[in-house]
């Protein structure tokens, strides 16, 4: 897995990459702007100039370093100082001279507003005022270049970080942040890239490696990490050659109600492409034809009540249990949850409605199974936890949680970010805003319930669940784009999804 590492795990994994490595931090610092250059001259037009904005810390000398490679390119190349460069780190200082020993080459001071030169139309501007060596908000001369910076018309790369932005938590001076197309980040992700709120300073992200030492990164304490394909391949349950229906276990969604009957279908679904054995969907009587017509391979549960769910199930026979697509809120629906997290002993995914009646009823949360797993989108997690002023506060909110209740939260979105009980956090990298519809919960509800079933750990079946749902999007917005498709889709490729696990180790027994 790919660590999301504070920045002070960082600057470790950089002075360990120097020692292992036999390197100097000025070596280093040449094979990250190496990497940027080369993605610098792949990436834009051959006529493409460059205004290199420069502190005086060692993102300076990564900008300087940059200058010089693509000057020796041919490229034509204006740098200008922001900062006291007799106040130089010892990277930035020797990059300066390096920079200046250049014949012909000119080097531009900036002192007030108004010192950045004007550009030409195929100028990109690239920020290495400050990268990750800030923690506070920028003031003085920095602050008027990064305003000079966001009204010019030009397009701005940053490298690292764009300047004035946190790394690891919240940035609230919004005003004074570089609002960069691209950013070029060495190597490892910084989880201010995968907040809403931050995308409109960052722009694209950009991740080059820059030979960080492995042993390092694979053995850092890690708190935060990114599943890759191979992760997830390692999570799914096998299915042995002489597997029966009943190996794979039996999963109860209780899901739908009048006027809702379609998310009891997607749940089912997504469900039965899960590879579980058997399935029963607990529904409203008026349900039950259309999803016996739609998907026949499940039983249905006739419920007694006429318009929503009212009656409780017995969870006996069931490995696995899913609740909430589609069954609002009703006092007698609200019941059923109650008495259902209180008597069931086996795994269960509580979505939708579920987490609304959690949230009507707080004192319900003490009574959660271990080891269940919430799988709320940002309203239904504002409700569960109350007022929440940002994306880093939100995830230390649910890591609390899930610490408090035994439980796994998985938090939509983008990112999709699943916590744990004993304090893991994991970003999910697959998915698109093409899912962004109605229905698309439902398919992840019936998806992670059907893994459970099969008798993976609740941890395992999250994760893949949802780096599978979000694949499954991924698959699918190639073929339908990003417009049309819609949730009913992602159960058609998830299919494909798993087939693509197939490539990085799975293997069936």
């Amino acid at each position: 897995m790919i660590p999301v590492l504070s920045i002070a795990q960082i600057r470790d994994a950089d002075s360990a990459t120097i020692t292992r490595q036999q390197l100097s931090s000025a070596d280093l610092m040449e094979r990250a702007a190496r990497a940027c250059c080369n993605w610098l001259q792949e990436q834009l037009p051959a006529g493409t100039g460059f205004l290199i904005a420069c502190g005086t810390g060692n993102n300076g000398g990564d900008g300087l370093a940059i200058a010089r490679i693509l000057w020796n390119a041919g490229k034509e190349v204006r740098v200008v100082l922001v900062g006291d460069s007799a106040k130089g780190s010892p990277d930035f200082t020797l990059n300066l001279q390096r920079w200046q020993a250049l014949h012909g080459t000119e080097t531009l001071r900036y002192g007030i507003k108004g010192d950045l030169p004007a550009a030409k139309e195929n100028t990109v501007l690239i920020d290495a005022l400050f990268g990750t060596g800030l923690n506070r908000a920028p003031s003085g001369i920095f602050e008027e270049c990064i305003h000079e910076i966001n009204e010019s018309s030009l397009r701005v790369i940053a490298l690292d970080m764009p300047s004035g932005l946190l790394a690891d938590c919240e940035s609230r001076h919004t005003e004074a942040i570089v609002r960069a197309t691209a950013t070029l980040s060495f190597q490892l992700p910084k989880e201010a890239f995968f907040y809403p709120e931050y995308e409109r300073f960052t722009g694209e992200v950009q991740l080059l490696d820059i030979g960080l030492d492995n042993d390092y990164l694979s053995t850092a304490n890690a708190g935060t990490r990114v599943p890759s394909d191979e992760d997830i391949a390692l999570t799914l349950p096998v299915r042995p050659r002489f597997a029966h229906k009943g190996t794979f276990g039996h999963a109860l969604l209780l899901a739908g109600s009048i006027g809702k009957a379609g998310a009891a279908l997607l749940a089912a679904g997504a469900c039965l492409r899960s590879g579980v054995g058997l399935l029963s969907v607990q529904t409203p009587a008026p349900c039950v034809h259309v999803l016996q017509s739609s998907v026949p391979e499940a039983m249905c549960i006739p419920d007694e009540g006429p318009a929503f769910i009212g009656q409780t199930a017995d969870p006996l026979p069931f490995t696995a249990i899913g609740i909430g697509p589609g069954i609002g809120t009703d006092k007698q629906t609200g019941n059923v949850l109650k008495r259902l997290i209180q008597d069931a002993d086996m795994p269960m995914v509580i979505d939708a409605d579920a987490l609304n009646l959690l949230a009507e009823n707080p004192t319900w949360m003490n009574f959660l199974p271990a080891g269940c797993i919430l799988t709320p989108h940002p309203g239904e997690f504002a409700r569960l936890a109350g007022k929440i002023a940002d994306s880093f506060e939100r995830r230390k909110k649910q890591l609390e949680l899930s610490a408090r209740y035994n439980c796994y939260i998985l938090l939509k979105g983008k990112y999709s970010g699943l916590s744990a009980p004993d304090g893991q956090y994991f970003f999910n990298p697959t998915g698109n805003q093409g899912m962004a519809k109605g229905g698309s919960g439902d398919v992840l509800t019936g998806l992670i319930t059907g893994l459970l079933a099969q008798g993976i750990s609740p941890l395992k079946a999250a994760l893949a669940g949802m780096y599978i749902h979000g694949l499954a999007g991924d698959l699918c917005a190639v073929e339908k784009g990003l417009i049309a498709m819609k949730s009913g889709d992602l159960i058609d490729y998830l299919p494909a999804a798993f087939r693509e696990m197939e490539k990085y180790g799975y293997s069936y027994r």
